[in-house]
């Protein structure tokens, strides 16, 4: 048992499923597993474990930023044996090709938080996925014929911006996606000599300002869990 986790040694598969939402790891576990068992209801950031296809696979609820999710990362990683964090989520399309309910695939990711350079010494680290993880994510999308881009995206420490148009700098160097997690997750894996990826589906658009409900980021987003539970295997 770890501070934040209330899990026994064993309760957590190496593979760990990240949703921002604890509500949406219910999901996850009640639609996709078997047999899953809740092994985390600490501050009601819930966790589960069961099978896909045979193999144990756990999904763990982080909330939203980079500091509530190194938390859960970081005690995954450190105190369960955990070796591969992907994270499944929603992100903001940056770009007017990217639409609701694309995938998002993050080969890196950038950021306006200072956590890394706060652990670098003011330098800036350039945290990426795991090639591994990242290669077999689009292969797999690739053979189930679902649509995806793969590329930079942002994880921002700041949802209400002050600046309605700041978003557009980083759009004009190519950015996908914004989100609020994925740049503390590479960094932490990094760390930790673990895997990790972060596979998104769009659930609004800064371009188009079109969003789906919170209902729908909940109870969505199947082609996204389809690859990471490939990966899973």
């Amino acid at each position: 048992m770890s501070i934040h986790i209330g899990a026994k040694p064993g309760d957590i598969a190496e593979t760990v499923l990240l949703p921002g939402d604890p509500l949406r790891a219910k999901y996850v576990a009640e639609t996709f597993l078997d047999d899953a068992v809740c092994y985390n209801q600490v501050r009601g950031m819930l966790g589960y474990t069961g099978t896909w296809k045979g193999k144990r696979v756990s999904v763990q609820g982080t909330g939203m930023g980079i500091p509530s999710h190194l938390i859960y990362v970081h005690e995954l990683l450190a105190d369960y044996g955990v070796k591969r964090v992907i994270r499944v989520g929603s992100c903001g399309s940056l770009q007017p090709d990217i639409n609701l309910n694309d995938i998002v695939i993050a080969m890196s990711a950038s950021t306006d938080s200072n956590v890394n350079r706060l652990r670098f010494g003011g330098a800036d680290f350039a945290p990426c996925a795991d090639y591994q993880l990242f290669s077999r994510a689009c292969a797999v999308a690739q053979e189930k014929a679902i649509p995806f881009r793969a590329g930079n995206i942002l994880s921002t420490d700041v949802f209400y911006g002050d600046d309605p148009d700041g978003w557009k700098l980083w759009a004009r160097f190519g950015v996908l996606a914004v989100e609020m997690e994925t740049n503390g997750l590479y960094t932490e894996a990094a760390r930790a000599g673990a895997q990790a990826l972060c596979i998104l589906t769009v659930s609004d658009s800064l371009v188009t300002h079109a969003n789906l409900s919170s209902e729908e980021r909940e109870l969505t987003f199947g082609s996204m869990m389809e690859i990471a539970l490939e990966l899973a295997r």
